[in-house]
C-alpha cells in the first residue's frame, strides 16, 4: 500500500512499514514543515493513506470535508516508538484494505475504522 507519514510520526514507524514492503512518503524526509491542507492533499493526490499523530486532521476531514485517500490517526502517547511501530504495522496487516477512504484511530490495545463523514 502506499502510505504519506506526517512529520509527528517516529522514524520507526516509517522503518518498519517500509519493512513490510509499503511505499511510504515521509514529510520529514522530503519536505518537513509544510502545512496540514498541502500534506492532505499531496497523499489525496497519490491515493496514499495519511499516517499522522496530529488531531488537526479530523477537523480538516470531518469539520471542512477535506478530499481524502484514508487517514491512520495514532493515539499512542507514551508507547515506546518500536512498539508504536509493531501496533501501526499488526493494525495495517489486519485491516489493509479496510483503511482506504476511512478514517482509522489505532490506539495501544484497538483501533477503529469509520467513514470521514456520513453517506447522503
Amino acid at each position: 500500500m502506499n502510505f504519506v507519514a506526517d512529520e509527528s510520526v517516529d522514524r520507526q514507524v516509517v522503518e518498519r512499514l517500509r519493512a513490510d514492503g509499503h511505499n511510504v512518503t515521509y514529510i520529514l524526509e522530503c519536505d518537513p514543515s509544510i502545512g496540514d491542507d498541502v500534506i492532505l492533499a499531496k497523499s489525496a493526490s497519490e491515493n496514499a493513506i495519511l499516517i499522522t499523530a496530529d488531531k488537526d486532521f479530523g477537523e480538516l476531514i470531518f469539520r471542512l470535508r477535506r478530499v481524502t485517500a484514508g487517514v491512520i490517526l495514532l493515539r499512542l502517547h507514551g508507547v515506546p516508538p518500536l512498539q508504536k511501530a509493531y501496533t501501526v504495522s499488526s493494525v495495517i496487516a489486519h485491516v489493509c484494505a479496510g483503511m482506504v477512504n476511512q478514517f482509522t484511530v489505532v490506539r495501544r490495545r484497538s483501533y477503529r475504522v469509520r467513514p470521514p463523514f456520513p453517506l447522503p
